[in-house]
């Protein structure tokens, strides 16, 4: 994610939670740098509004970010994001409206733009419309072959729908496009995990950190399969040694 975007789920895009982690800011902007700074000002009050709850003075900055840099793609994202907080927080159609035009705006102006597609995604789902979020990113994946970040969104998406082989496929073609993708890496570890496959997740989660040591959880993901992993070879603890010992002493007496 670009510094300084309206981030509408968190990494693990869990759908479950997808409303509860609904809103996180973003301030990248591109152009020339007089407009950039104006822009990146706005775009930072917005987002300080929004965290303290105050989210028509937010809307208002996002608004203005709009107006000033019109091919600000994180401007429309924010103020998009925005609005499909409050107009599902309300259950206003036309908010919903309003932030799914945003949403494509966002897009037109940054094709790759990965908060925006999975927001998007989300929307579509929790409008009871999944096979339209499943086609927005097949589509995102198919302009963008050599690409990561569309399969794993897509991965993730199967993964909430119950679709393991997909999931898994999709994640194995992320790494195929791009093995340097740490987020590939973890998605794949924490599938592998779920999985019993502790020996294959741990290899993953370590071959995230050394992509990017700065992934939350991975450190401690990581000092957890070890710890069960080497439990699980030991083949006595000091009480089924002793237990042992007894059965052998018991067999020899009979």
């Amino acid at each position: 994610m670009t510094r300084g975007q309206l981030a509408v789920i968190d990494s693990t895009y869990s759908l479950a939670s997808r409303i509860r982690s609904l809103v996180a800011l973003c301030l990248a902007v591109a152009c020339s740098v007089g407009c950039q700074n104006s822009a990146t000002t706005l775009n930072s009050r917005g987002v300080s509004y929004f965290q303290r709850g105050q989210t028509r003075q937010a809307l208002a900055e996002f608004q203005n970010a709009v107006a000033t840099n019109p091919r600000n793609a994180d401007a429309y994202y924010n103020l998009a994001a925005t609005y499909h907080q409050v107009g599902r927080q309300r259950t206003d159609k036309e908010m919903l409206r309003q932030a799914e035009d945003l949403y494509h705006q966002c897009l037109d102006l940054h094709p790759n733009h990965v908060a925006c597609h999975r927001a998007l995604a989300v929307m579509l789902v929790d409008t009871d419309r999944p096979k339209s979020a499943f086609t927005l990113l097949e589509r995102w994946a198919e302009r963008a072959p050599n690409y990561a970040e569309p399969k794993i969104e897509l991965a993730r998406l199967h993964e909430e729908f119950g679709q393991k082989r997909e999931t898994r496929r999709y994640l194995t073609e992320a790494i195929d496009a791009d093995p340097r993708s740490a987020r590939a890496w973890t998605a794949l570890a924490r599938l592998r995990e779920s999985d019993g496959e502790l020996a294959q997740a741990l290899n993953n989660y370590e071959q995230a950190y050394r992509l990017n040591s700065y992934q939350p959880g991975v450190a401690n993901q990581i000092a957890s399969l070890r710890q069960r992993i080497a439990s699980n070879s030991r083949p006595f603890s000091n009480v089924d040694s002793r237990r042992a010992e007894n059965d052998r002493g018991n067999w020899q007496q009979r």
